[in-house]
């Protein structure tokens, strides 16, 4: 068994370690930091694998390690492939409000796009979060992998080819995109909130110096309110903190404060959550021109100072006799 090592696996979404686990279960086992390294190729080698199951990894197998296991390597991917081929596929299916499929396919060095082993479907809510999705995932791979391994032991082996024709793509995420708008609508914003929750970095507004995380929402379609985007109306100790909207109205459930500078502010009746840009530029000009007019001051003292030592200088030069 290989495992990723706890050094490289800051930025990995849920990671775990798997050497507890293969010691339990009697596997050999080998931490790495770069599956294609010369001593990982070299430890494949001699187990002399038939398959080797690649999950979870959010490094590019290359093609000396694929050729390694006898049948091939196997990857896994929780779309319905060819469709959603590509990076952050649990985040993408909750904003697009897309159903899933546990999907296990023979890997070649084109991304998700290897002939399929066996794929079973999962669905997804207009209400799941990242971890709702991902718990329906674990349990469509346990399905999968019941219902195929059986007929692998017994030697069916039946790849089927993906239909390059119907394959669409997602593409990376970052934390930054969690960035919130609040001139969006509710729906909108609120697929984003879901989409990047925990596990992930959380969907994020701003409060004065501080970043803000709303972890879980709920939409409010009820309440007849109208309030500026972004402004908070007002609070129920039950639902949360209720905001409006480019379109639409959220109740803020579950959130949490990053410390910037100064003491953490509270939430309040009337907080506008976000930058108004146009606003903060004004400000800024503001504050430039006040410093420029101190720096037009300082330098102004300066070439008085300098005057003062240089006609100083000259006098004293005039009194000197060697």
């Amino acid at each position: 068994m290989l495992g990723l090592a706890t050094e490289v696996s800051t930025n990995v979404s849920g990671y775990c370690r798997l050497d507890d686990l293969a010691c339990r279960a009697g596997v050999p086992y080998l931490d790495f930091t770069w599956i294609n390294a010369p001593e990982v190729l070299e430890q494949v080698r001699k187990w002399q694998p038939d398959l080797l199951f690649v999950v979870g990894l959010s490094q590019l197998v290359g093609s000396e390690l694929l050729k390694i296991p006898r049948l091939g390597c196997i990857g896994f991917h929780p779309t319905w492939l060819p469709q959603g081929r590509g990076r952050a596929p649990i985040a993408w299916l909750v904003l697009e409000g897309r159903h899933g499929a546990a999907t296990f396919f023979l890997m070649d060095e084109s991304t998700d796009a290897g002939p399929i082993l066996a794929q079973t479907p999962f669905f997804v809510s207009d209400n799941d979060y990242a971890s709702d999705v991902i718990a329906k995932m674990e349990d469509a791979i346990d399905r999968a992998l019941d219902e195929w391994l059986p007929r692998l032991f017994a030697g069916e082996w039946n790849p089927v080819v993906q239909n390059d024709v119907e394959a669409t793509f997602y593409g990376k995420r970052a934390p930054e995109d969690g960035l919130i708008d609040w001139l969006l609508p509710a729906k909108t914003i609120y697929a984003l909130i879901r989409a990047a929750s925990r596990p992930h970095p959380g969907a994020y507004t701003y409060v004065d110096d501080h970043k803000l995380i709303i972890w879980r929402a709920e939409p409010e379609s009820n309440l007849h309110f109208r309030g500026v985007p972004g402004r908070l109306l007002f609070e129920d100790k039950d639902r949360g903190w209720l905001v409006q909207t480019g379109d639409g109205l959220l109740w803020l459930q579950e959130y949490e404060f990053i410390p910037g500078g100064g003491g953490l502010p509270k939430l309040r009746v009337g907080l506008r959550l976000g930058y108004a840009p146009q606003e903060e530029i004004f400000v800024l000009r503001q504050r430039l021109h006040v410093l420029e007019r101190r720096l037009e001051s300082i330098e102004s003292i300066l070439k008085l100072t300098d005057e003062r030592v240089r006609k100083n200088n000259e006098d004293f030069g005039d009194c000197y006799t060697p």
